[in-house]
């Protein structure tokens, strides 16, 4: 019996400190991207749009609230000192000859809690290859930037520039195929929904209860329908509520999740209702990184149906360790899995809402 407590305190324990250090992590959940459009014009110039998170201006340009860069006066104030960060982390050239941009005013976009830099390049004549480095915030590595470009006003290239791949070419006059869009979009929904602690420990709080394979896959595919519903939406520019109301709602999906496996007892089996009514408000979440990259509808179709794939496959890959590792437990010990439902659901509770209310009291971070 004593060894039996033992496992299960350090399990309880595991858990705990797993799910605070994921609290610690995911506070405001601010997207570590920002998003690079280039429209090449035939005329020889070249017209740029920068869209970055105000956490990662204020962290570089070392201001203490970054709430300040909402404010378009203090924006335009700290335009010049906008405009020389930027052009020592993203650079135009061919060749030896680097392109200097021309900056215009800025501007502030608070549904995105971002600032929008303008700028434009004068080619004459544009190059038969334009390189494209940009390395924009290196204090975060996991911050990305997604670029697109537009030659004749039509999308011809997309890429992600990184850490590890600061760097892309882009050929004059040519179209990116369908299998390169795939391969860049794919893989980001998986990045998206395994690095999500959110989505994850809502997704793994439907789960503690187990259940038999049948209702494990109602529920999941309650959850995977909802989220595609709005996932869709939102990117289309249908309907999609800011960020300030679907965040805490996430947060307190996960307290809802929690609460619900510790009152259901013997009654009803409600999750997937909770999975399908929440999971149409985790689908805003996952759109963030889509919507904000401003794509025309007419070039969303592959993009928005491998990056809906990836996060499909990132969330069965989620489903079947948990649920594996929960049915293991409880062929050993049906007390011992009762148990860890539910301080689980308990750690799952305290979590939710550590998460609503740094979303809702400090969305700028504790310090």
């Amino acid at each position: 019996m004593t060894a039996r407590w033992i496992s299960e305190i350090r399990l309880t324990l595991l858990a705990l400190i797993s799910s605070l250090a994921a609290a610690g992590v995911a506070q405001a959940h601010p997207i570590p991207f920002s998003y690079l459009d280039l429209r090449l014009e035939e005329a020889g110039g070249g017209q740029a749009t920068l869209v970055v998170h105000i956490i990662d201006l204020a962290h570089d340009l070392q201001i203490d609230q970054p709430e300040q860069l909402l404010d378009l006066g203090f924006v335009v104030e700290q335009a010049d000192a906008m405009a020389k960060l930027v052009e020592g982390r993203l650079n135009l050239s061919t060749g030896d000859q680097v392109f200097k941009p021309t900056w215009l005013a800025p501007e502030v976009l608070p549904d995105r809690e971002s600032v929008r830099l303008r700028f434009h390049y004068v080619f004459n004549p544009l190059p038969g290859v334009l390189e494209i480095d940009a390395l924009l915030f290196p204090y975060d590595p996991r911050h990305q930037t997604f670029l697109n470009v537009y030659e004749g006003g039509e999308l011809r290239n997309q890429a992600i520039l990184d850490l590890n791949h600061p760097r892309t070419d882009y050929f004059l006059g040519t179209w990116q195929g369908t299998r390169a869009v795939v391969q860049r979009f794919l893989p980001l929904g998986v990045e998206h929904i395994l690095t999500g602690a959110d989505h994850l420990l809502f997704l793994v709080g439907l789960l503690l209860l187990g259940g038999s394979v049948r209702q494990l896959l109602i529920v999941v595919t309650a959850f995977t329908l909802a989220h595609s519903v709005t996932l869709s939406l939102s990117v289309l520019h249908i309907f999609s509520p800011p960020s300030n109301i679907v965040e805490p709602a996430i947060a307190l999906s996960i307290v809802w999740v929690g609460a619900d496996n510790l009152l259901v007892g013997g009654g009803r089996d409600m999750r997937a209702w909770i999975a399908f009514v929440f999971g149409l408000i985790h689908g805003f979440g996952f759109a963030g990184i889509l919507r904000a990259m401003d794509l025309p509808n007419r070039d969303l179709a592959w993009s928005l149906v491998s990056f809906n794939v990836g996060v499909e496959i990132g969330q069965l890959a989620v489903v079947i360790a948990a649920a594996a590792a929960l049915v293991a437990l409880r062929a050993r010990s049906e007390l011992a899995g009762k148990r860890i439902a539910m301080v689980g659901s308990v750690v799952v509770i305290a979590v939710g809402g550590v998460w609503f209310v740094q979303r809702v009291f400090f969305p700028w971070g504790l310090s």
